[in-house]
């Protein structure tokens, strides 16, 4: 599992910082890619990267305002183009339905796959599989903002083949079913329970993406003990009344909200286009006073997310 930011700025696009767009890579998990909000450009961040379109299997949009949603029409085209034939599924706001509808019917476009359009009518589970859950809640910034909550599954526990081989059992259908932990009889009578050779389980991790929002109590509640939260920053420890006007966070906001949830790393994004070279270093530093384990995460940056205990790596 890991996180790509396709488009970190806020607003505008900016030749450093193209505007919001996130990537969920689930490529081992489920062979597919989920996006988080697609601001204008982001089909050609996409090419700058390994991601292909086809992969995209759903699309979560936090709000309606245009950089967070322009990069849609083109992205939903192009899909077809090079042969995306899977069914994908967009969420949002109430509106977005009409949003996408009435463009593919101006420009008639036809796509090749099922596209399904789900508003989001109130708040809660929005999905969940034996992999995944995914919910949401209303943030507060003047226009209907949501934040996303992504939980994975358990992992069930390594099988301890080694144990195995020193029983004499021999690769094969066998370990497939002890895998499951299912009691195996063997042909010299022995009975072999699979739970006696599974590793423990590895506790599922927690994702939080969310919308851009003033700081609230929901932004906390989505947060709650995530492994990763991915919060925006548009403001300055030094604007903090221009952020209250304009329904957005600073960095220091951010870094309470991820301190107050006790989320293990911060990832902070929605970058105003007035912030470059030591400004951003500046930002990150406004944060880390609050929440030590902090990053302003820039376009293209690639986040692993790993299991408890294991090592995060960070390649930009």
């Amino acid at each position: 599992m890991e996180l790509e930011f396709l488009g970190t700025g806020a607003g505008v696009p900016a030749k450093h910082r193209n505007v919001t767009s996130t990537a969920l890579r689930l490529l081992d998990e489920r062979n597919a890619v989920w996006l988080f909000d697609c601001g204008e450009g982001t089909q050609m961040q996409i090419l700058r990267s390994t991601i292909r379109p086809r992969k995209i299997e759903k699309i979560f949009i936090t709000h309606l305002h245009g950089d967070h949603i322009y990069g849609l029409p083109g992205l939903i085209s192009s899909r077809s183009f090079q042969g995306g034939d899977t069914p994908l599924e967009i969420y949002g706001p109430k509106g977005i339905k009409d949003f996408v509808h009435t463009i593919l019917r101006i420009s008639q476009t036809k796509v090749s796959y099922p596209l399904r359009m789900i508003e989001i009518e109130s708040e809660g589970v929005l999905f969940k599989d034996q992999q995944f859950e995914v919910s949401c809640m209303r943030l507060d910034h003047g226009i209907e903002s949501f934040g996303y909550r992504v939980v994975e599954a358990s992992h069930k526990g390594e099988l301890q083949v080694e144990a195995l081989l020193a029983l004499g059992l021999k690769p094969g259908p066998v370990f497939g079913r002890l895998k499951k932990g299912e009691t195996v009889t063997l042909e010299d009578g022995r009975e072999i329970n699979g739970s006696d050779y599974l590793g423990q389980d590895k506790q599922g991790r927690i994702v939080a993406i969310l919308g851009d929002t003033r700081i609230c109590r929901n932004a906390v509640t989505l947060a709650a003990g995530a492994d990763v939260l991915v919060h925006e920053s548009t403001f300055n420890k030094a604007e903090a009344k221009l952020a209250k006007a304009y329904f957005h966070s600073t960095t220091y906001q951010a870094a309470q909200v991820a301190a107050e949830a006790g989320v293990k790393k911060l990832l902070l994004n929605h970058i105003s286009a007035r912030y470059v070279g030591k400004d951003i270093t500046e930002l990150a530093n406004e944060a880390k006073e609050k929440f030590p384990d902090t990053l302003i995460v820039k376009d293209f940056d690639i986040v692993d997310i790993p299991f408890a205990g294991e090592e995060v790596l960070y390649e930009s």
